[in-house]
């Protein structure tokens, strides 16, 4: 099947899952697992940074998740911590089990607008896992860009999630990554405190600076904020959010936000649009 034909396909039937298997299984985290996936039909699935798929465990459900690897590679990738019944499943899934796969849905990272720019982003834990994509279009197209920043805050040095690789961007001359752990023992040689302490000793040029922030909801709100007190622009900052997401298509209503929907017109979304939504207990 082309894939047009296959895109066509996906668009007139959302809610049908394709059909793939687990190539390769990694643990890379206490909790966390990345599974390689290869489409049952031969394909390449394409898709943008910062976008999702909604993956299933036969007879146990369905989840959300980011796809964490490189858009240019014919490899699917998802990193996904086990947290539920539907999580636990897939990280339990081995070599050659099938998994259905629906997507790719919502909007992605701004990598359009970047270019040109210099670009800080911001993980926190397994939020490094939906800003991964964006970070192998950056480096893979390194010229497009000005200065990448990557701070990476996690709870503990070993919750480090993508460990060697994380080693490996920070051997590079064309990126400066910091990362910072709340809690270390005697053996951590680097920074600790939250990862906004990194943000307040960033050399940075808001004018010409465009971020994007994915980790705990809270954790994000206070990245956008240190942020915008470097003075950086609303609009310039963008966040990515994950919440109960169950149809992927804005039928459902689970993944509401006020007037949003996370699924249909997310995940990423400006600061500033975000931010009077944010601030409303219990929303």
């Amino acid at each position: 099947m082309r894939m047009s034909d296959r895109l066509e396909a996906v668009a007139a039937q959302p809610m049908v899952p394709r059909i793939a298997h687990v190539r390769r299984r990694r643990h890379d985290a206490p909790d966390a697992w990345t599974l390689e996936l290869e489409m049952a039909d031969g394909g390449h699935f394409e898709y943008a940074p910062g976008q999702f798929n909604m993956l299933t465990a036969f007879g146990v459900g369905e989840a959300a998740i980011s796809m964490s690897g490189d858009p240019a590679s014919p490899r699917l990738i998802h990193t996904i911590r086990a947290v539920g019944p539907v999580s636990r499943a897939l990280t339990e899934l081995g070599s050659g089990h099938p998994i259905g796969v629906r997507g790719p849905f919502g909007i992605g990272w701004p990598m359009a607008a970047a270019e040109g720019r210099d670009v800080v982003l911001v993980a926190g834990g397994l939020g490094m896992a939906p800003l991964r994509p964006a970070l192998y279009r950056l480096l893979g197209e390194r010229a497009r860009y000005g200065k990448v920043t990557l701070l990476f805050g996690s709870r503990r040095p070993e919750d480090i999630v993508f460990h060697h690789e994380v080693e490996s961007w920070r051997a590079r001359f064309d990126i400066d990554v910091q990362v910072t752990v709340d809690h270390a023992g005697s053996d951590w040689r680097g920074h600790v405190g939250v990862v906004t302490t990194l943000i307040a000793r960033l050399e940075l040029d808001p004018a010409k600076t465009i971020a994007m922030v994915c980790g705990p909801e809270v954790m994000m709100r206070f990245v956008a904020m240190s942020l915008v007190d470097r003075g950086l622009a609303e609009d310039a900052i963008y966040l990515s959010m994950e919440r109960n997401m169950k149809c992927a298509i804005g039928h459902c209503g689970h993944c509401q936000l006020g007037p949003t929907f996370i699924c249909r017109d997310g995940p990423v979304f400006a600061y500033r649009r975000l931010k009077p939504l944010l601030g409303v207990k219990e929303l």
